[in-house]
């Protein structure tokens, strides 16, 4: 009865308010993020993360797996793939290992970035819907 686990039980949905949720420096989150409002990362996060607004890895911020977001920002470390459907910022010491699909890009001198690149709104479309197809 206890050790029955769906699939959905690591999920944390995040964004019935206005306001953005925060995942703190020194915080381990172990499972998928799904967020409607803009989400700010500064501790450690293994597993995807959905957000239909902003994503922000702070300078302490790990995500280990897939960020999916309208924009992003990036000036922790990254090890997953990234799509931005407008904007996707890599700032300062930042370090992404992982591909990138997005609307628009700009890396400063600064970042790290080990992937291929795909730009432009069309190609964030299409693979979004191509890996919904894998999935199926």
């Amino acid at each position: 009865m206890f050790n029955a686990k769906t699939k959905n039980e690591n999920a944390i949905s995040a964004g019935s308010g206005s306001g953005a949720t925060l995942i703190g420096a020194g915080t381990i989150l172990k499972g998928d993020i799904k967020s409607e409002n803009d989400l700010r990362i500064d501790g450690t996060v293994i597993g995807n993360i959905n957000s239909s607004a902003k994503v922000i890895i702070g300078t302490s911020g790990l995500v280990e797996g897939d960020i999916s977001g309208v924009q992003a920002d990036v000036v922790g470390k990254v090890v997953g793939n990234i799509r931005a459907k407008e904007l996707l910022q890599l700032k300062g010491e930042s370090e992404v290992t992982g591909n990138i699909y997005a609307g628009n890009l700009q890396i400063e001198p600064s970042a790290t970035f080990n992937g291929q690149c795909h730009m432009g709104a069309n190609i964030v479309e299409i693979s979004k819907n191509e890996q919904q197809a894998v999935a199926k």
